[in-house]
């Protein structure tokens, strides 16, 4: 246990030992970047390698997580964090979430260009007539664009069926969650893990649904990842959502498993306040993309 300090002193600030999950983490990412991109490029033919590098990257992130998780949820039961610490993860959270702001502001950036200023120019808009007729004379601005210079057409996906019911339920557990995160202010553990409990079924039915909804474009509507610049902006932009609810379900299951032993108190809990942030964040996102992608 840490030595409370003397009155006029300040708090002991926790250094932790080296550790070897962030060299860990950086190999499993790296790993889950090549794999994917093999996979991806792989689709057509027999070669399987690529899928076999994802699988391993994707075993080596759990690993990561759970042993990294593991360490700090020790250091934190064992008393080694001060208010001073408490404030550092508050900065740590809050800059982590900035930089997932701007990672998604990226390929927003990239679907509004698109709309806005390509697909336009292409259509001979802004004193570009003469541009457009040498580079594709035949081209209609519109947006979805659901037919690529080479001729593949596809089809736009609605935001009626599977999408609004994803949006249902992402709405629906931001609810769950913050009944939850109640719970816990007001000690009442059993609404605290009735509601978290939902919480992460919600996230588990949304990814299953978004499962359902890729086989769907990709058997029946023909919307893939070589669809043009609409299946390449849907696809990133709902693709990497996805990847950002699996880790926010796999952070609330680590924290519901944290609770039901026993852990976090109505005064100290930031380890939860920080899932619910990301949880939250995730929310937004999607609300976003309904709009963006989905509808407009």
């Amino acid at each position: 246990m840490a030595t409370e300090p003397l009155p006029g002193q300040t708090p002991a600030y926790y250094v932790p030992e080296q550790s070897p999950w962030p060299i860990v983490g950086a190999i499993a990412l790296c790993l889950i970047a090549v794999g994917a991109g093999y996979t991806v490029q792989q689709m057509s033919g027999d070669a399987t390698w690529g899928k076999w590098i994802l699988f391993a990257g994707l075993v080596m992130l759990v690993v990561m997580l759970f042993g990294w998780f593991g360490n700090v949820i020790h250091e934190s039961m064992s008393g080694f964090y001060s208010d001073q610490m408490d404030r550092s993860f508050r900065q740590g959270m809050s800059w982590f979430i900035f930089s997932e702001v701007m990672f998604f502001a990226a390929f927003f950036g990239a679907l509004f260009y698109a709309r806005i200023f390509a697909v336009p120019w292409l259509g001979g808009s802004s004193n570009n007539a003469m541009t457009a007729a040498i580079l594709w004379p035949e081209f209609t601005s519109q947006w979805p664009l659901i037919k690529t210079p080479d001729g593949t057409e596809t089809q736009a996906m609605g935001w009626q069926g599977l999408p609004l019911y994803n949006t249902i339920i992402l709405l629906t557990s931001s609810v769950t969650l913050h009944f939850a995160h109640v719970g816990l202010e007001q000690n009442k553990r059993k609404q605290l893990i009735s509601m978290l409990s939902l919480t992460v079924l919600l996230g588990v039915i949304f990814l299953f649904l978004q499962v359902e909804e890729y086989i769907h474009a990709y058997q029946e509507m023909g919307l893939t990842l070589d669809a043009g610049i609409y299946g390449n902006t849907f696809f990133l932009l709902t693709g990497f959502h996805g990847m950002h609810v699996t880790l926010g379900t796999l952070i609330l299951f680590i924290l519901l498993l944290r609770i039901i032993k026993g852990h976090f108190s109505a005064e100290q809990h930031f380890g939860f306040q920080a899932g619910a942030w990301y949880w939250h964040f995730v929310d937004v996102v999607w609300l976003c993309l309904f709009v963006f992608v989905y509808i407009i």
